[in-house]
């Protein structure tokens, strides 16, 4: 009997399922969730000999837990930590009007991209709170050599048989 190299990698697969579920829980243990888009994106693929935990999407996934340092943004950036802030259902203070005509945006909007836009130049002039906090490490960190030792243990046994089996002792003289 020898080693089948796909069921290494069935086994590493299987572990990766595990650890994805632990960080989609650590997500949302950590309010690191707002509209799933990054839970969606975190993927486990395999084949005879490999096996991957991965994310589709173009953002880095290590901002979850280093935040965001501040630089360039994208033009758009307002927008985006508006439809974050919708996600996470956090809104502003409404921001009245001083006249009766009509008007493009609702006083709550106007409330709303005003924050928007404060915390996009925030971010984008100081970086993220978390960035400025200096991170954490309970999203993945502590995971993944979790998951390396689970693997470990698990091939470990078919290393041994399969090296007991391959050895044969001469027991002629």
């Amino acid at each position: 009997m020898f080693f089948d190299p796909r069921k290494g990698s069935a086994i590493v697969a299987d572990e990766l399922v595990r650890l994805r579920e632990r960080i989609v829980a650590n997500m949302y243990k950590e309010g690191a969730v707002a509209s799933g888009k990054t839970i969606r994106s975190l993927k486990v693929t395999h084949g005879d000999y490999n096996a991957t935990l991965f994310s589709d999407q173009r953002m880095p996934f290590s901002i979850l837990e280093t935040g965001r340092k501040a630089g360039k943004v994208p033009d758009a950036f307002p927008y985006i930590i508006r439809k974050w802030m919708e996600d996470k259902g956090i809104h502003a203070e409404p921001i009245p009007y001083k006249t009766n005509r009509p008007h493009k945006y609702t006083e709550q909007e106007r409330g709303d991209m005003s924050m928007a836009w404060a915390i996009a130049w925030r971010i984008e002039h100081e970086g993220t709170r978390l960035y400025r906090i200096g991170g954490r490490d309970t999203i993945y960190s502590r995971e993944i050599p979790k998951t390396i030792e689970d693997v470990k243990k698990k091939l470990q046994v078919f290393v041994q048989v399969a090296t007991t089996e391959s050895i044969q002792i001469n027991t002629t003289t």
